[in-house]
């Protein structure tokens, strides 16, 4: 029997498989890395962060903070007390 080569691998078949085959662990272990990373971050450091309001009053943040639910009325309103001099009881 008579043995073709032409459909044999080179070196450079064998060369270019290794490669594919490290490229694909390489990948999987920074994706396993990256889901360690990320399922391990707070809450806080997954999302972005607010840029600092230089241009807002403290009553607008007070309002903005109430807005966003972190205060109650009856905070908001004893800090609004507070914030412009009247003492509220």
């Amino acid at each position: 029997m008579m043995f073709w080569y032409d459909h044999d691998l080179s070196g450079w078949g064998y060369a270019g498989m290794a490669v594919a085959m490290l490229a694909f662990w390489v990948l999987i272990a920074a994706g396993i890395v990256a889901l360690i990373r990320f399922s391990a971050a707070s809450p806080q450091q997954r999302t972005i962060p607010r840029p600092p309001l230089h241009d807002e009053s403290p009553e607008q943040l007070l309002a903005l903070r109430f807005a966003r639910g972190e205060i109650d009325e009856t905070e908001y309103q004893q800090r609004v007390a507070i914030l412009r001099g009247t003492k509220r009881e």
